[in-house]
């Protein structure tokens, strides 16, 4: 597809559950070069929404565009574009940390896997954890292998859900510098967040998901609506 189209572009999309909707209809494009951060209280839909534009749920009203086309996980054009991490811990249990992301690095075909994942254990904080299995790991150690495993491997968008989570201050200050560097290499993004900091630094657009409707916000403006929830 076009470089400057859209991966991701949501219209009047009304997401729940049944025919129960969780937050008002939402409209949204994400392009290249874009990281936008959707933020809301708890229980207002943002995984929800995420979920939705990534076709693991079906929509209740409204249009949903992943790649251009109608979301559907299952396509191998949207497994090697689209990397994900939505929250549940999915591992081998009889796989190390290392081997993991030599796994993913290896299936996706990435030059230099081995380094590449040497780099990652390093900066995601793993190397004295390197040769340990999943069960053996922290949830905070849990939640840094799925993201290093997101980073392993090629994207044009990077989905995340709350990444924040489990991460102590110094880990989120690199989660923003990466995915600033994301975006800045004409990679997008789509985040849910609670996390002020993070969506001020790495965001360039910001909806808001609230009773009263759906806001579009800047970044400084969607840190502020995060620190008065």
């Amino acid at each position: 597809m076009p470089l400057d189209e859209p991966l991701v572009r949501a219209h009047d999309l009304q997401v729940g559950y049944a025919e129960y909707p969780v937050c008002p209809p939402v409209s949204l494009t994400v392009t290249p070069g874009q990281a936008v951060a959707v933020i809301g209280a708890n229980g207002t839909g943002k995984s929800t929404f995420l979920r939705t534009a990534l076709g693991l749920q079906p929509a209740i009203d409204g249009t949903a565009e992943l790649l251009g086309a109608r979301p559907d996980p299952r396509t191998g054009e949207t497994r090697a574009a689209v990397a994900s991490v939505l929250g549940d811990d999915a591992f081998f249990p009889a796989l190390t940390v290392r081997e993991h992301l030599l796994l993913t690095a290896l299936g996706h075909r990435v030059p230099d896997a081995r380094e590449v994942v040497a780099d990652l254990i390093e900066e995601f904080g793993l190397t004295d954890r390197a040769d340990a299995l999943p069960d053996a790991l922290s949830s905070g150690q849990r939640r840094r292998l799925l993201l290093a495993a997101a980073f392993a491997r090629p994207r044009s968008l990077l989905v995340l859900d709350e990444p924040e989570q489990r991460l102590d201050a110094g880990m989120r200050n690199r989660l923003a510098d990466r995915l600033v560097d994301e975006r800045d290499q004409g990679g997008a993004v789509l985040l849910a967040s609670h996390d002020p900091l993070l969506v001020e630094r790495a965001a360039t657009n910001v909806v808001l998901l609230a009773d009263d409707g759906v806001h579009h916000l800047d970044p400084a403006a969607g840190a502020a609506a995060i620190a008065a929830l």
